[in-house]
Formats: C-alpha cells, structure tokens, sequence
C-alpha cells in the first residue's frame, strides 16, 4: 500500500482533480444551458465575465495546482516504481494533464479568447455565441469526464 509523503501527494491528487471534475460538471449540466437559454449578447457578456473570474486565483490554484500535483505523482512514480499503484498513477496524471490540463489549453481557452475578442450586443457575437455553447461544453465534457477519472484512478492506486 502507498505510504507516507507519497500517500499524501496522492490523496490531495484524488481531491484536486476531483474539485476540478466537479466545477466542470457543474458547467457541463447547469451553467452553459442557463447562459445558452439567454439572449445572446447576455450569455456571451455572462461568459466573458465568467471568464476572466476564472482567471484569479481561488480556481487557478486548484487547476494548476491539480496538474503540478499529477506531474509530480508521474514522475516520482516513474521514479519509484512503487508495487502498488503503479499503472492506477500513471493512468491518473495521464488523464488529467492530457484529457483535462491539454483539452483546456487546446480547445476551450482558444475558444475563450476568440469570445472575448467580441463585443456582446454585435451581430458577430450573437453568430458565434451557438457555436461557442456547442463546442465549448463539448469539449467541456471531455474534461469533466478526464478529470472524474483521474481521481477514480487515484482513489484505486490507494487501495
């Protein structure tokens, strides 16, 4: 069984990418269908605002930190090669830095950014908000669902 300063890094893996799970859900199943059932220049000036709070440090310290901590088990894993928990810790980074860290850096920020470059109440921000909601809560489930399995992951390398 994992031990020691190694348990610890573990346990706080199991609960940083499960806060980050739960925050994404939360977007997945109640926060974009609210902002999408709006008029689009509100939803696109309530997501814009959305995310640039997003941006401080209250969630910036559980996301980042969440992927530090999965590069620091990766690693020490691979360093270790503990007889427990092994292939549970390497799947568990994996899928959060990759599923969750990545698809955020790859396919919601770009789409973040091309939003925040529009002005809410303009023809070319009502065009864009559909397709913004679509593919961002798109990819916004892939994250979730990485995230979700990462600390299910984690929570199995502890037993």
């Amino acid at each position: 069984m994992i031990a020691g300063p190694y348990f610890v890094l573990t346990v706080l893996g199991v609960l940083g990418t499960g806060l980050v799970a739960g925050v994404f859900c939360a977007f997945s199943t109640f926060v974009m269908k609210g902002l999408a059932a709006l008029p689009p220049a509100q939803g696109v000036a309530a997501m814009k605002a959305i995310n640039v709070t997003a941006l401080r440090p209250a969630f910036m310290l559980v996301f980042v930190g969440s992927a530090v901590l999965c590069a620091v088990l990766a690693v020490v894993t691979f360093v270790l090669l503990p007889d427990d928990g092994t292939v549970e810790l390497l799947v568990g980074s994996a899928l959060y830095l990759v599923g969750s860290f990545g698809v955020t850096m790859v396919a919601n920020v770009p789409r973040n950014e091309a939003l925040l470059k529009l002005d809410a109440g303009t023809p070319e921000a009502a065009a864009y908000w559909p397709t913004y909601v679509r593919e961002w809560t798109m990819w916004n489930h892939v994250r979730m669902v990485a995230s979700a399995a990462a600390a299910v992951a984690y929570v199995l390398a502890l037993t």
